[in-house]
């Protein structure tokens, strides 16, 4: 298998250093667009008690539920955009939008900024990394 693989790679050198380019370029945004604008549990914590940050916990229900920063809301990511009036009065406020696993953050957090909202930022490691670092959650 490796001998076909090294054929295929002489045989077709323009195909495989296009697809090394567009690897190395989406290499590269995804991992300027995961730093952007993100917090670490550390800075959000602070954020929270220095300067009244509002927490906006995308998870489904059930995970809220299960535990979730104290004080967060919760609006799942598929509803978000039907309920992003509840936001509105926090426009200058520190937003910080939590998802599981710091992933999907990334997409409610564009849709924020895109809305006007002036500090949107996303939880880095999501809730996973808030409970990996001993943080206190609540559960409903």
């Amino acid at each position: 298998m490796i001998d076909q693989l090294f054929e295929f790679v002489q045989n077709h050198p323009l195909l495989v250093a296009a697809f090394a380019v567009v690897l190395t370029a989406w290499l590269i945004y995804e991992l300027r667009s995961a730093n952007t604008g993100g917090v670490t549990a550390s800075e959000a914590t602070t954020l929270i008690n220095r300067e009244d940050a509002v927490i906006v916990d995308i998870r489904d229900k059930n995970d809220f539920k299960a535990g979730h920063i104290a004080g967060a809301r919760n609006i799942p990511q598929s509803s978000i955009d039907s309920r992003l009036n509840e936001l509105d009065k926090f426009k200058s406020t520190p937003i910080i939008v939590v998802c599981k696993h710091g992933q999907s953050a990334g997409a409610v957090h564009a849709k924020l900024v895109k809305a006007g909202f002036e500090r949107v930022l996303k939880l880095k490691g999501g809730m996973t990394q808030w409970q990996a670092d001993s943080l206190p959650v609540v559960k409903k």
